[in-house]
């Protein structure tokens, strides 16, 4: 069996987990809103229409945070039309998705919701088709106490106290010719700046993100994040990525390394955010939210302009198997291991889109198989990230060139004394034997050790057997009192957890 070994010490850190690195992502698209979390006459809805059965979901998947609009949606959208009495409230043809939106949830049924999951909300703004003005009236709406027009507008639809949202994007994915209002750099770098410097007005307080590319194999990528952040640096606190990973767009053994890409990306976006801000002669570090990303079957999407016009259909429900949440587990594991520099990441979506949660109109809600990587990291990965650099054998893939076997993080909490180490072995033919050197905890003692994999990688969750696929616990793992030895079965993901008191 292959060896692959790693060390643990509390003097090699990385920086400190952000609770925002658990993010997701609510987009007027598909079902993630209407028969997602979102369906009043359900059996499980409570009096605002919310599934409580997804809100349950929700909670145990450890979201921390939000994204709301879109997305693709929100550089169309006009928020106005979601606020307000429902039999007022227009219909409108959604161009991005082509799709009929209701308007039935808007910005005070999501408030509504966050408060109810627990979660922060990331608003989205639309720069695509709208400006620094529409910008500014949503700000007030939602954020000034009152005694103005839009605040006290917001009041007469039944929210007498402001919202508060902290965390605004400056519009989405505007690189992207597909994106309604598309443009260059230039110009979205001169909207975006404007719009910020009058939000700080407002509330020097709030945290903006610019947008960056919308994927790393556009032609104007990195140069794109260069311009805009020439532009914004001053005003803004992170620069957006996104990214996702299609299977059946390359071999099996590099979309299992597909974290090599996601990470090569992140050091990308990072020394070209530090270069701008050498030119421009600033002390500030931007961070990078890396609001969406996840495993995406994209080549089985024929594109929007192959759809019909319809409210809330099934669009891109990708069916996810173990292999699938192996590389889940491989982009959390690459997150992590820049906690120094990712200050919040939304996996896309939450519910039915290309998402953790599946739910049928009227009936069950249930885990998808990357469902379980995200909810354990998010529910154990606290304190400080260790700089883990395990010597593993080396895959050869067509995509990334040689990557390691063995890809792997672990946090430290200090308060607690637990350590949760996080490991995926990509091999598909062969078990990887790993020793984990815990001379600098000593004592250390094994409290959990899950481990999800199965003999058949493409094993799926369904209504029908929702937990095919979970993570299963393996008993009598141990230490040595100075090392720790757990085999890593053919594409695997693993936690272990050890408590150092």
């Amino acid at each position: 069996m292959p060896t692959a070994r790693l060390t643990l010490d509390p003097g090699f850190r990385v920086g400190t987990v952000d609770r925002r690195l658990f993010g997701s992502f609510v987009e007027h698209m598909g079902r993630t809103v209407y028969t997602g979390i979102y369906e009043p006459g359900h059996p499980a809805a409570d009096a605002d229409g919310f599934r409580t059965d997804v809100l349950d979901l929700v909670r145990e998947l450890g979201v921390t945070l939000v994204r709301y609009p879109g997305g693709n949606f929100v550089s169309n959208h006009r928020w106005e039309d979601g606020v307000g009495p429902r039999e007022e409230r227009p219909t409108r043809l959604d161009l991005a998705w082509r799709s009929i939106e209701t308007n039935a949830f808007g910005l005070n049924e999501f408030m509504a919701w966050t408060a109810r999951a627990g979660v922060e909300p990331m608003m989205a703004l639309n720069l695509g088709t709208r400006g620094t003005a529409e910008a500014l009236a949503l700000l007030e709406y939602a954020n000034h106490p009152g005694g103005t027009a839009h605040s006290e507008l917001r009041r007469s639809h039944g929210v007498p106290d402001p919202h508060g949202i902290r965390m605004w994007c400056l519009g989405n994915e505007l690189d992207g010719p597909w994106q309604m209002g598309h443009k260059t750099a230039h110009e979205y770098g001169r909207l975006a700046a404007e719009t910020a410097r009058a939000m700080k007005r407002f509330d020097p307080s709030l945290e903006l993100v610019a947008c960056g590319s919308s994927n790393a194999h556009i032609d104007t990528f990195a140069s794109w994040e260069a311009t805009v952040l020439e532009h914004t640096y001053e005003f803004v606190d992170h620069i957006s990525l996104h990214a996702y990973y299609d299977p059946e767009s390359t071999d099996a053994d590099s979309f299992l390394a597909s974290a090599a890409e996601m990470d090569r990306m992140i050091d990308a976006i990072t020394a070209t955010a530090d270069h701008v801000g050498a030119r421009v002669r600033s002390r500030k570090k931007i961070k990078l939210s890396f609001d969406e990303w996840n495993v995406w079957y994209q080549g089985r999407f024929g594109g929007e302009d192959s759809l019909e016009w319809q409210t809330a259909p099934r669009l891109i429900e990708d069916v996810y198997d173990v292999t699938d949440a192996v590389v889940v587990g491989s982009l959390l594991i690459t997150l992590l291991r820049h906690a120094d520099r990712i200050g919040a990441a939304c996996q896309a979506q939450l519910a039915n889109v290309i998402a953790p949660i599946m739910t049928e109109p009227g009936g069950p809600a249930w885990r998808q198989t990357i469902f379980h990587p995200f909810a354990r990291t998010a529910r154990h990965a606290r304190g400080t990230v260790l700089r883990v650099e395990p010597d593993s054998p080396v895959i050869d893939t067509e995509r990334h060139g040689e990557v390691p076997a063995l890809w792997a993080t672990a946090t430290h909490d200090e308060e607690s004394g637990e350590i949760a180490l996080f490991a995926v072995n990509r091999d598909r033919a062969s078990a990887l034997a790993t020793t984990v050197d815990l001379r600098s905890f000593p004592g250390a003692r094994v409290v959990e050790h899950l481990v999800l994999a199965d003999d058949d990688p493409t094993a799926v969750n369904t209504a029908d057997r929702p937990d095919r696929v979970r993570p299963r616990p393996v008993d009598g793992t141990r230490t040595d009192g100075e090392t720790l030895t757990v085999d890593l079965p053919p594409v695997s993901w693993t936690m272990v957890r050890l408590a150092t008191r």
